[in-house]
């Protein structure tokens, strides 16, 4: 692993990403995208930049930016969803961005190295490193199961056509579509096969949910993979005013690591539920869904979207980090 980098800003630093009602455009300018590095930014020299590849491989190596330049270079369409604070798994969140990336596919790079069949799990390390929620951190660790990277998984340079800047892990980082940003490790340094899951913190103590049956915590854990069912109503925005009787679109973006299948229109007391019209989904990127209402009461009325995907997992009410996004508007 290379030496440790000088970092500008030398803690955490955020950039929240836009609110619902802004995100408009299907692809999202990079300025917007959502920014969480959890222990400061890595000034990093792509000249000197390399990333070693180790581990239960035949050839271990590493590979410089010119060399891996050598590889197919590809886009990809996708969202991308932080998962929230860690300390706070169940509290919702809006954090998503659907982002043009483009990179060379891990699967051709892992190919080269000839992964042995005892690896299980793929750990990657970027270059940051410091102190979060008090431990000590040498580099920022998360884990992969191998079977995950032989579909689109990146290790990326460009976001929406342009080289990544510092914050978003310039200038290589690992993108992993469908799974949760914390997984997309930037300022990506080496990577290692193993038969076990990392041990590191952000494996072991973070990034993990609690699993539960009939409501009560069972003492186990999972990983914080895959993206759950969720959806965002971005027009009609908060507080907005929409006329009794008169035809209003509701419509917004739904996204889920295996896509989504449907969205209902949910809200009043239980009253209202009109089934969206969904788009296909486009590579891995979010789909648009949109429904027709027509307010039949005056006053103030709550909208939700409920989004389903292909595999029948539903958008919860609440207590999770995709429960339902609600938007009050007045019925004039």
């Amino acid at each position: 692993m290379m030496d440790r980098v000088h970092l500008d800003p030398a803690s955490g630093f955020g950039r929240i990403p836009l609110e619902p009602y802004q995100m408009t455009s299907r692809l999202t300018d990079a300025g917007d995208v959502i920014v969480l590095c959890h222990l400061g930014v890595p000034q990093v020299d792509a000249e000197s930049w390399s990333i070693t590849i180790d581990g239960l491989v035949e050839h271990p190596r590493a590979f410089s930016l010119a060399e891996l330049r050598t590889f197919p270079y590809v886009e990809i369409e996708a969202f991308h969803q932080c998962a929230g604070n860690p300390m706070e798994p169940s509290r919702p969140t809006q954090r998503v961005s659907n982002v043009m990336w483009g990179g060379y596919r891990l699967a051709d790079v892992v190919a080269s190295v000839q992964p042995r069949p005892e690896a299980k799990y793929v750990w990657s390390f970027g270059a940051d490193w410091g102190t979060f929620d008090g431990v000590a951190i040498d580099a920022y660790a998360k884990d992969l199961p191998l079977a995950r990277i032989a579909d689109d998984v990146l290790i990326a340079e460009s976001m929406n056509g342009a080289l990544l800047t510092p914050e978003h892990g310039f200038p290589l980082r690992l993108v992993v579509p469908g799974f949760y940003g914390t997984n997309s490790v930037k300022w990506l340094t080496r990577m290692t096969f193993a038969a076990e899951r990392s041990d590191g913190p952000f494996t072991t103590r973070w990034y993990n949910d609690p699993i539960m049956q009939n409501g009560q915590p069972t003492g186990r854990t999972q990983p914080v993979w895959a993206v759950a069912p969720q959806s965002v109503i971005v027009d009609p925005w908060p507080r907005a005013q929409v006329q009794l009787g008169m035809p209003v679109e509701i419509w917004g973006w739904a996204w889920a690591d295996a896509g989504v299948g449907s969205v209902v229109i949910e809200g009043g007391a239980g009253d209202l539920r009109i089934a969206a019209t969904v788009e296909p989904r486009r590579g891995r990127s979010w789909q648009r869904f949109s429904a027709m209402w027509r307010p039949e009461t005056t006053g103030r009325q709550r909208l939700g979207a409920r989004a389903v995907d292909t595999n029948g997992a539903v958008q919860p009410d609440d207590g999770a980090r995709n429960a339902i996004h609600w938007v009050e508007v007045v019925v004039k």
